[in-house]
């Protein structure tokens, strides 16, 4: 157990080879005797996490406390980050040797990754319980104790990874790599209703909330977004800036003044500063108090349940941003599983390429920048997936010529529902509305 303030917790801990504690592991699924009789702390568990990833030496370890074994869905969520080794001090008592080794063997071909897994013995001659054993990615068994007392050694490549062809003749690729290209979660999840198709399959012409519901709450906030996502809107377009501490945050001018209490640039400011201003005050008296919101606060709430243009905004658009800061916006992406719910907008272009190089996967859009008129060639010329136009600044020749070299078009912005029906006529496929459940009716 580990003492924590809101109390005792199964714990795994981890030690490197001179014996000092480098991580903990808190078990995801307690059993009811854990929560009824021992009364162990469980609101970690009520709440979305992130699997727990250890890299020792070169090597990525995961972890599995007993119960764990038995939720196969956590299993491809295991997966996507890629662990060598998975740890698993497991006792089990009540299940059989061909049982545990059929739960081992899955768990290790579903993750592509040895599982280790250590246990108690319930006696020599015990047909239950025990099963201590080593599990190739290929789900193979390496090493097996069944009942006895002792421990199993075995030499293993704990980089050696398990890769066949993704469906008949397909290329190579790991056995979760297969399943996540076909995965419709929606139709075997609970919260499925709120699971919206990823970009890449999501029907057009959509309508994507500018800054959220901008006209009824105020621009990037929990309300706005909220608001849109919950009337069904396909996208939400927000701004995100970075502070002085390196934070990353929701705000569309580099300035506070506009939309806070505030004054001065939102980049000069740490987090803790920008958390003393008011960001909703100025819209209106119900919405005095609101705080300036984190990239993460808006995944947490609507990761998956909506498409999310991400615009992120530089000082001017011959600059990138700072490597490791958008290491871990890619990695926030990641930790909510949305790679697939997201794409990145700038208007620059040096901007644009560095995205490509951190996150080949992940679709991008050319915004207008210092060449509006040319962004169509821009996106060609950077490889590109999206076009966002600028009202006043395309004809229908940019649209036909972005759409003959698969190109989606967005168009920045419409109010009015006469001129959404004619970029709709023209061929828009995403239009970036502020007045978002009036303009939607129109493609309803």
């Amino acid at each position: 157990y580990r003492e924590t303030p809101t109390g005792l917790r199964n714990t795994t801990y981890a030690f490197d080879r001179t014996g000092a504690e480098v991580g903990h592991y808190y078990k995801q699924h307690l059993t009811p005797g854990e929560t009824s009789e021992r009364k162990l702390d469980s609101d970690y568990t009520f709440s979305f996490s992130a699997p727990d990833i250890l890299e020792i030496d070169g090597v990525r370890y995961a972890f599995m406390t007993c119960y764990d074994f038995y939720f196969y869905e956590a299993f491809a969520n295991i997966a996507r980050f890629r662990p060598d080794v998975i740890i698993g001090c497991s006792h089990q008592r009540s299940d059989s040797h061909a049982a545990l080794e059929m739960m081992t063997r899955f768990c290790a071909y579903n993750t592509n990754a040895w599982v280790v897994r250590s246990s108690v013995s319930m006696g020599e001659d015990s047909a239950t319980g025990g099963a201590s054993m080593i599990v190739s990615p290929k789900g193979e068994i390496v090493a097996d104790l069944y009942s006895q007392i002792g421990h199993a050694c075995a030499d293993i490549d704990p980089h050696e990874k398990y890769y066949k062809p993704g469906g008949y003749n397909n290329p190579e690729m790991a056995h979760w790599e297969y399943l996540e290209k076909g995965r419709r979660p929606w139709k075997y999840r609970p919260a499925g209703s709120a699971i919206v198709p990823p970009d890449a399959i999501m029907p057009y012409p959509r309508m994507c909330a500018h800054r959220g519901f901008s006209t009824i709450a105020p621009e990037n906030s929990l309300p706005a977004y909220g608001a849109a996502v919950a009337l069904g809107a396909e996208e939400i377009e927000f701004d995100l800036w970075y502070t002085a501490d390196g934070e990353i945050v929701s705000i569309h001018d580099s300035r506070l003044d506009r939309v806070s209490d505030g004054t001065g640039f939102v980049y000069e400011k740490t987090y803790e500063e920008l958390l003393q201003y008011d960001f909703g005050g100025k819209f209106g008296e119900a919405y005095r108090g609101l705080k300036i919101l984190k990239f993460e606060e808006i995944l947490a709430k609507f990761a998956c349940q909506t498409i999310m243009n991400i615009h992120i905004k530089t000082v001017n658009n011959d600059v990138e941003w700072d490597e490791a800061l958008l290491v871990k916006l890619i990695g926030l992406i990641d930790r909510y599983d949305c790679r697939k719910h997201v794409y990145f907008m700038t208007g620059n272009d040096f901007l644009m390429r560095q995205l490509k190089r951190l996150a080949p996967d992940i679709c991008r859009c050319v915004g207008g920048g210092k060449d509006p008129w040319g962004m169509v060639e821009r996106a060609l010329e950077i490889g590109c997936q999206k076009v966002q136009l600028f009202k006043g600044k395309f004809d229908q020749a940019m649209i036909d010529r972005a759409h003959a070299n698969g190109i989606r078009c967005n168009v920045f912005w419409s109010d009015d529902v006469e001129e959404t029906k004619e970029y709709l006529r023209m061929g828009i496929d995403t239009i970036l509305t502020n007045d978002y459940w009036k303009i939607a009716q129109v493609i309803r």
